[in-house]
């Protein structure tokens, strides 16, 4: 059986393409819940504007079907709450310099 673990494993190699960090450092991914061989994904972007989000949703959910076990997949797109630069983990600060 699929875990979180996996999903978010694949997650980590998901990147925003005008960042050079991924997905889950950013602090996009807000929930992931696993039903048997289901997955669903609730992530945000850094701007509800941002022209990349069908496409960073659409890899996050082709990363996911390729994982053993997984039979389907969604992705949403939630603007609830609002992304901040507070999300992104302390590793990722460190790799754009943030402090």
């Amino acid at each position: 059986m699929i875990t979180k673990e996996q999903v978010y494993e694949a997650l980590h190699e998901c990147y925003d393409p005008e960042i050079p960090v991924n997905i889950v450092d950013l602090g996009l991914v807000y929930d992931v819940q696993v039903d048997d061989d289901k997955v669903a994904v609730k992530m945000t972007l850094t701007a509800p504007g941002c022209g990349m989000g069908t496409m960073i949703a659409a890899d996050a959910r082709q990363r996911i079907l390729a994982l053993d076990g997984v039979g389907d997949a969604t992705v949403d797109l939630v603007w609830d709450p609002p992304w901040n630069p507070n999300m992104i983990s302390d590793e990722a600060k460190q790799k754009l310099g943030i402090s």
